[in-house]
């Protein structure tokens, strides 16, 4: 690569490529890394560590493998960011909270774990919301406009990568957390299905909600490291027993037909006029392409955000309650009030949320039926400013967690397996996601949508101008 300066804009798949030929040395690449980390993360705040010293010897280390024969694969020595909610072994893990300051894990998570064993080189942590309980990921900004938020919690991850800082990084959605932070940075990012990928050594937010997933700037990227990082773990006692495909071999490019599930109502009613605009276009296009677009109807959602943060507030209160009982001084108010009130949860409430749950995953279910996947926008509208409580869209107000959950919860509740890839972008220059969703454990078919959208479009090769 002539210009290492430009080598951030290239996808896993090339750099890797280069790396693999030894064009482009692990040391070289994780220098220009660092270096736009330094230069850069000032303004964005996304690392809440860089460890520099060790990436360069994981680099140095990933050089004189490959140059011994020893190549692992597509991701050795890639520089990556590891959201702080995930173990790292002898790496301070704080959940950006005071609770954990100082909490140095022997071990890391099975995800960390298996990107390491992968031949990726760790960059440091990005930040999250204090313990993945929200979506503004304080006090990171958002490269296209550092007076917005990248929303959250995987907030870290989604700047990281709109800035151009890693090539890669990892993220949870509980409420839309890895999703909602891709559409506003206008990157890329998998929820996989509930029980894919471990948890083993992610810190909880909500057990029956949490799934660990990556993000990035490309489907092809992701579907490297989803092959890496998904498959049963006997760690974890909600993963799953079910073979994992060569996500990169279901990339065909071809969508021809395909039956595109497109819902109206709910995901289409309330949005700003740039969303509806970016979407109807989305699904005009996938039809140019030759899949077919069947309405569907996925009534019973309304509901969907209060059984949500019932689930979550309680599971939430129970995993935090030790911690609440000792040290309740050193959570941040927001995520304090969030406990207090689910320690006051009624069973018959948690029960009435579990009991909606089920109706939304049988209305899924239905919906799914006749079709391959289903299209919708990723949030009904951009990026909300840093500071602002609540917006207004047409006469509905909502607050930043009904912006960022609204379209991505009832995809946690079902645990169904959710994409979020860039198209388009409102007046301002924000960026706008579309969400594709695909029946259990079918996520090459998401991915092979994701991936014929933005090789087809435009909206892979414009990038935040303080990135450049």
């Amino acid at each position: 690569m002539n210009d290492l300066s430009l080598a951030w804009r290239a996808d896993i798949a090339a750099v890797g490529g280069l790396l693999a030929d030894r064009s482009l040395s692990a040391v070289e690449l994780t220098d220009t890394m660092l270096e736009r980390i330094a230069a850069i993360d000032p303004t964005v705040q996304a690392f809440v560590t860089v460890l520099d010293r060790s990436a360069r010897e994981q680099a140095a280390a990933a050089d004189a493998e490959i140059a011994s024969g020893g190549y692992r694969g597509p991701l050795h020595g890639i520089p990556i960011a590891i959201k702080d909610i995930y173990n790292t072994a002898g790496v301070e893990t704080t959940c950006c909270s005071q609770v954990r300051r100082g909490h140095v894990p022997d071990s890391d998570a099975t995800v960390v774990r298996k990107l390491k064993e992968a031949g990726a080189v760790v960059l440091g942590k990005v930040s999250t919301h204090e313990f993945a309980f929200g979506f503004d990921s304080e006090p990171t900004r958002n490269p296209w406009n550092p007076d917005h938020i990248p929303s959250g919690s995987s907030g870290g991850s989604g700047a990281a990568l709109a800035a151009g800082l890693c090539f890669a990084a990892t993220g949870s959605d509980t409420g839309g957390s890895i999703r909602a932070p891709a559409a506003a940075n206008g990157v890329v990012g998998i929820k996989p299905t509930y029980g894919r990928v471990s948890k083993h050594g992610v810190a909880a937010l909500s057990w029956s909600l949490d799934h660990a997933g990556p993000m990035a700037r490309t489907p092809r990227d992701l579907a490297i490291l989803l092959t890496i990082m998904a498959g049963h773990d006997p760690l974890d006692t909600d993963s799953k027993h079910v073979a994992v495909e060569d996500y990169c071999a279901a990339l065909t490019g071809d969508v021809r037909g395909l039956r595109m599930g497109v819902p109206s109502g709910y995901f289409t009613d309330d949005v700003t006029p740039a969303v509806g605009e970016a979407f109807a276009a989305a699904t005009a296009h996938f039809g140019e392409l030759g899949a077919t677009l069947v309405p569907v109807n996925v009534d019973f959602l309304d509901p969907a955000l209060d059984a949500m943060m019932a689930i979550a507030m309680a599971e939430a209160a129970a995993y935090h309650r030790d911690a609440m009982a000792r040290t309740p001084h050193l959570f941040g108010a927001e995520t304090r009030s969030l406990l207090d009130a689910g320690t006051l949860m009624s069973a018959s409430t948690y029960l009435n949320a579990q009991r909606v749950r089920a109706a939304i995953k049988d209305c899924f279910r239905q919906a799914l039926r006749d079709v391959d996947v289903l299209l919708t926008p990723t949030q009904p509208r951009t990026a909300m400013k840093v500071g602002q409580t609540v917006t207004h869209i047409g006469s509905r107000e909502e607050s930043v967690f009904e912006v960022s959950a609204r379209f991505c919860a009832p995809f946690n509740l079902s645990g169904l397996p959710a994409v979020s890839v860039p198209c388009g972008w409102c007046p301002d220059g924000l960026p706008i996601g579309l969400q594709i969703v695909g029946k259990p454990f079918d996520e090459a078919i998401v991915l092979r949508v994701a991936d014929a959208h933005q090789n087809t479009t435009p909206f892979r090769h414009r990038y935040p101008a303080l990135a450049n």
